[in-house]
């Protein structure tokens, strides 16, 4: 079963390259890697999915409840982050600010009201597979594709010859890396919380039956 899992995630991650690059062949020199790209849908629609994911997994296992409640709120406002521009036009402009501070509120007040389990939570998190998949998804995010796509590294590269889209390739590319990582640690989590529901419930009817 691991190896099968390993051997999906891997085409996972093929298939989002693939996905990537098909904008650059099929708009070539038209290109740009901007808002309104297959890339950036991309990132919305992992985003989404792996908030529903955490979301899940905190319905369906008390130990791990609360780290699943705040990976889900962080997809939640980067979800919220990366669909800001559509929030502006559609709402009003800053909407997304005010989404993403409502959420961070909802958590701070959701924490003091259980902060007695909050270490027990995230020690338990931290010993599981997900936790390794999803701590690589965010130093790719937060680190790597912000010091890869750094305007100045790519002016100094290309000088004259500067494109900014192949700046934007490399550092969405990066981004949605990161954001699939993170998605593949929501599935990792669920099939953890699951795999323990089920061995709970198999304890449980057989202490019933004896």
């Amino acid at each position: 079963m691991f190896l099968l899992r390993s051997f999906i995630y891997l085409l996972c991650l093929a298939a989002v390259a693939s996905l990537i690059q098909l904008e650059g062949f099929e708009l070539q020199q038209n290109a740009l890697y901007s808002e309104e790209t297959l890339t950036e849908h991309m990132q919305d629609v992992l985003t989404f999915l792996s908030c529903i994911l955490f979301f899940y997994a905190s319905r369906i296992n008390f130990q791990l409840r609360i780290s699943a409640i705040l990976l889900a709120a962080l997809s939640a406002m980067m979800f919220v982050r990366e669909f800001d521009t559509y929030l502006d036009l559609y709402l009003f402009d800053g909407a997304w600010q005010s989404i993403v501070y409502s959420i961070l509120a909802g958590v701070l007040v959701y924490l003091i009201a259980k902060r007695g389990s909050i270490f027990n939570s995230l020690k338990a998190y931290s010993l599981t597979p997900s936790y390794r998949v999803y701590l690589s998804g965010m130093v790719t995010l937060l680190a790597f594709s912000r010091i890869m796509g750094k305007g100045a590294f790519w002016h100094s590269v290309m000088g004259d010859d500067y494109v900014r889209v192949v700046k934007n390739i490399v550092e969405e590319g990066v981004e949605t890396l990161g954001y699939t990582l993170i998605f593949i640690s929501a599935i990792e989590l669920v099939l953890i919380c699951r795999k323990k529901m089920a061995k709970n419930h198999k304890h449980c009817t057989d202490e019933a039956t004896q």
